[in-house]
């Protein structure tokens, strides 16, 4: 099966085989452990992404850069999280978010969260990732639908978020047939809710349906009243050592 390469330097790079995208931990000041996690040797890293306050904030925030810093140090991708709101903020405030992240953090791409799915919203979209592909001279985008999007979506970003939500519904989920016409470095699912006995389950399910970067977390949103990346599954030793460096699927 072919793969993609990327010029990203380090273990952030989408590597052959399975690695994680960090959806984007709590605050540096808050889970110290997390971000101090992110940069130990050998774990299968693809990118982080940089939420500082639902966005880029509004001042430079010291202890995020310095969390930033570290992970660009130590080879990992940054990524700035742009919230699309599927759609209803506007190119001009998107714009605005991406100037701030890359003068403070020099973020190495985007990940645009609640990005929409339907054909009538994929030229704004398009629009918006060309212009940040320009600002980052290259970068790495990757589109957060959560769900299968009209096909076009494919050809505008160098990733797109397939799946986001609960184990209950992943288990059972299906992918859509236009996906096999991409390898996997083009997908990623992020989980949350996943027992520590449904670990190999879940990384089947990935492997089955074709994605290549993945989270996957026993948290839960707590029936939407909390977000579940924020911190490190209590199973986070045992799943970066069963996926590993480098391990092609």
């Amino acid at each position: 099966m072919p793969y993609l390469t990327s010029t990203a330097a380090g273990t952030a790079s989408t590597d052959l085989g399975l690695g994680f995208g960090i959806p984007g931990y709590a605050h540096p000041l808050v889970a110290p452990l997390e971000w101090g996690e992110l940069t130990r040797p050998g774990t299968p890293l693809h990118w982080v992404v940089l939420n500082v306050a639902g966005g880029p904030g509004m001042r430079p925030d010291p202890h995020c850069l310095e969390a930033a810093g570290r992970l660009r140090n130590a080879g990992v991708r940054v990524l700035g999280h742009l919230d699309v709101t599927y759609g209803a903020r506007t190119f001009g405030e998107l714009v605005s978010d991406a100037h701030r992240y890359l003068d403070w953090y020099r973020v190495d791409g985007f990940l645009l969260d609640r990005c929409p799915t339907e054909r009538a919203a994929l030229p704004e979209v398009r629009r918006t990732v060309a212009t940040l592909r320009t600002l980052l001279d290259g970068g790495h985008i990757v589109l957060g639908h959560g769900s299968h999007p009209y096909p076009g979506y494919a050809e505008n970003a160098d990733q797109l978020v397939t799946f986001s939500g609960p184990w209950s519904d992943y288990r059972w989920s299906q992918v859509a047939e236009w996906t096999a016409d991409y390898p996997p470095e083009r997908f990623c699912h992020f989980v949350h809710g996943v027992p520590g006995g449904h670990l190999e389950e879940a990384l089947r399910i990935a492997r089955w349906q074709g994605a290549s970067t993945i989270y996957f977390t026993d948290r839960t949103d707590r029936g939407g009243r909390a977000d579940p990346w924020e911190a490190l599954p209590g199973y986070w030793d045992e799943i970066v050592s069963r996926i590993g460096t480098g391990v092609s699927e």
